[in-house]
């Protein structure tokens, strides 16, 4: 389709629309676009770049140099080698990679089609950096309604949660290429499945089917098989297929992948990525719709290479007048030293010299009359410490340490971070080396959320390098009121069962999970209706660092929220969702590998060992419960299902990233 034959409205086709995402995160793999383009029969292709971090990294790129502050790697690994297909084929591309500055990228991208010789317009979403106007925001509404506070001092970035509808203007324009900043992932998705079937901004259960659809693809691999429960029966990870979703103009969709491609589409693989970092599933709030996956049907197509699932069900209602806005501010300083250890005994070497560096430093610091570390984390890999008494390592000849400190004050981390290499010589034989050199001193950032009105908001949209018009997507008919309710504590279905035996998670349920900020979450969709119902004495948690911790020692109680719908051939959706505040997220200094889902495994002589019970499911004795030691976080069992799934961690107070 030539640029000429752009549509410059909406339209109400009715045939479906195939939607590719081609990125979850500003670095996901270059191998994406080219299956898409050549194999996914795609008439839009999108792509989804930022997260709180990258914002913030984006945004000192750009006062380092004025014409940086977007994702390059889009305009010169997504695009510019596959240009001439992507104008040949007449697919649209919609992309979030503009970070904080669109007009720049675009900028690039015309110069990539001029280039290749191609007429190809290009529009930009503008209007979601806030910073202009941090002197008129003196304090602001926090994101949970509970108060009013002051903006950080040391604010770095503050970017609004835009919608789908700058972005369905700039289709309606005409363009083939759009650009946005900071939006909500969905956005780049719903966007043109409201340009092309002409939704209405009144028509929220299929606002929030596009918002579904987008969701479900925004992670990119993560509902193809990525990280996925059962992960071993997901094959071909080095050809892995990035996600598919057909809409049609009722809102019902198939989501698959590109054939001859690896990976694993199924109920699982879905259904764990919907309830992925949305908090509550009867009430996930977008700017476009407030969302209820409560009903969701998704249900296996049958004969599928690599699996299609249809997904229906998803209900909206009016959405809240306000953006969420994320703000970033610094927060001292961060240093991180990995150092290999070999040979016998290594865990004991290698523990042994991270305290050694950290006491040596600490004296250092006295002497130069400096403060102590704000935080600090040692924590030996190989060595199962985040498994605490559940340990099964003994004596490994191999060992890493992971020490990561915490400083107001830049010159202090540099004393520790020139104290790391002196431990290969005068300390323990097999230290190997240092990974990545002398560690870096880096800045801490963190996150900070707040609501502004989208009434006083000015959202841009350029066409071809020219402001082509403004738009405000506060809705001046709707009333807060109708914005639906936080969803009320459900009682479990029926009184289930009791016995001395525990099971691991996974062998009851999927589970996801995923942080923003200081708040992470883990969704859990149950494998059999009989595990759904949950035990009323299954305890909240409070998650620090990216591990389950009882709610008592820090930070908010955890808030659960367990929704019911029937069950029907294994097709609908059974979700509970668990939210917990606390260090998560982009301040975090746990190990980048230590996940909130918990793998408290046993060995596979023990699991040979356990008696079988009905269905297949293996069953063992509960372990007595450990006391709990100063300084450390108590283990609690999160129990799930018809006789309960047990999942266990402990670390200490200081969780290393």
């Amino acid at each position: 389709m030539s640029p000429s034959s752009r549509r410059f409205t909406s339209s109400s086709e009715t045939k479906p629309v195939r939607i590719g995402c081609a990125s979850g995160f500003w670095g996901d793999t270059a191998t994406s676009v080219p299956q898409l383009v050549h194999s996914g029969n795609l008439d839009f292709l999108v792509f989804d770049y930022l997260s709180e971090i990258t914002m913030s990294l984006l945004t000192a790129a750009k006062a380092k140099t004025p014409n940086l502050g977007y994702a390059p790697d889009f305009v010169h690994v997504a695009l510019a080698p596959f240009i001439h297909d992507i104008q040949r084929k007449g697919i649209r591309v919609v992309s979030n990679a503009g970070g904080v500055n669109p007009l720049s990228c675009a900028e690039a991208i015309q110069g990539v089609i001029r280039k290749a010789g191609l007429n190809l317009k290009v529009a930009v979403v503008t209007g979601d950096d806030l910073m202009p106007h941090r002197s008129s925001l003196s304090d602001v509404k926090m994101a949970d309604g509970s108060s009013r506070q002051k903006l950080p001092k040391s604010l770095h970035s503050m970017n609004a949660y835009l919608g789908a509808l700058p972005i369905k203007r700039c289709l309606d324009l005409g363009a083939d290429i759009v650009v946005t900043g900071r939006c909500v992932d969905s956005a780049v998705t719903l966007a043109p499945l409201m340009h092309t079937f002409g939704w209405e901004r009144s028509e929220y259960d299929l606002l929030a089917a596009g918002s579904l659809a987008g969701h479900l693809i925004e992670c990119g691999a993560q509902s193809t098989g990525g990280v996925f429960t059962d992960w071993h029966k997901v094959p071909d990870w080095d050809i892995m297929g990035f996600p598919v979703v057909e809409v049609s103009s009722t809102g019902s969709f198939v989501l698959s992948k590109p054939p001859l491609t690896g990976g694993l589409v199924s109920f699982g693989s879905v259904a764990e990525q919907l309830v992925y970092e949305i908090s509550d599933p009867t009430r996930y709030l977008l700017p476009d719709v407030s969302c209820d996956f409560s009903q969701v049907t998704i249900q296996e197509v049958p004969g599928v290479d690599g699996g299609a699932v249809k997904v229906t069900g998803a209900k909206g209602s009016a959405p809240s007048q306000e953006y969420k806005v994320c703000a970033t501010y610094m927060d001292g300083f961060r240093a991180t030293a990995v150092c290999p250890v070999g040979g016998p005994r290594a865990a004991e070497k290698a523990r042994r010299t991270a305290e050694s560096i950290i006491k040596r430093t600490r004296r250092m610091l006295q002497q130069l009359k400096m403060e102590d570390f704000s935080s600090v984390n040692v924590q030996i890999l190989g060595a199962e410490d985040t498994y605490g008494p559940h340990a099964q390592s003994k004596g490994c000849r191999e060992a890493v340490i992971w020490m990561a400190v915490h400083h107001t004050q830049k010159k202090a981390l540099e004393v520790f971070a020139r104290e790391v290499a002196p431990a290969g010589t005068g300390m323990a034989p097999g230290l190997t080396g240092i990974v990545g050199g002398r560690p870096r001193v880096s800045p801490v950032l963190k996150p900070f959320f707040f609501m502004h009105p989208k009434s006083e908001l000015k959202v841009e949209v350029h066409v071809d390098g020219q402001e082509a018009e403004s738009i405000q997507e506060a809705e001046p008919h709707t009333s807060e009121q109708e914005v639906p309710p936080p969803s009320a504590q459900e009682e479990p279905d029926a009184e289930l069962p009791s016995g001395p035996h525990s099971f691991r998670l996974e062998e009851l349920a999927f589970t996801r999970s995923g942080d923003k900020g200081d708040s992470a979450n883990i969704g859990v969709i149950a494998r059999h209706p009989l595990f759904f119902p949950l035990p009323e004495e299954t305890p909240d948690f409070f998650c620090g660092g990216g591990l389950l911790f009882s709610p008592h020692h820090t930070g908010d109680e955890g808030r659960r929220h367990t929704v019911h719908s029937s069950w029907h051939q294994r097709s609908e959706l059974r979700p509970a969702e668990f939210t917990w505040r606390g260090r998560g997220g982009v301040s975090a200094q746990r190990p980048p590998g230590q996940s909130l889902r918990s793998d408290a495994a046993r060995s596979e002589a023990e699991k040979s060992a356990r008696p079988q019970v009905p269905g297949g499911l293996s069953e063992e004795e509960e372990g007595e419960e450990e006391e709990e030691e100063e300084g450390t976080l108590s283990e609690e069992d999160f129990l799930v299902g018809a006789t309960g799934a047990l999942v266990s961690s402990r670390s200490s107070h200081e969780c290393a990233r």
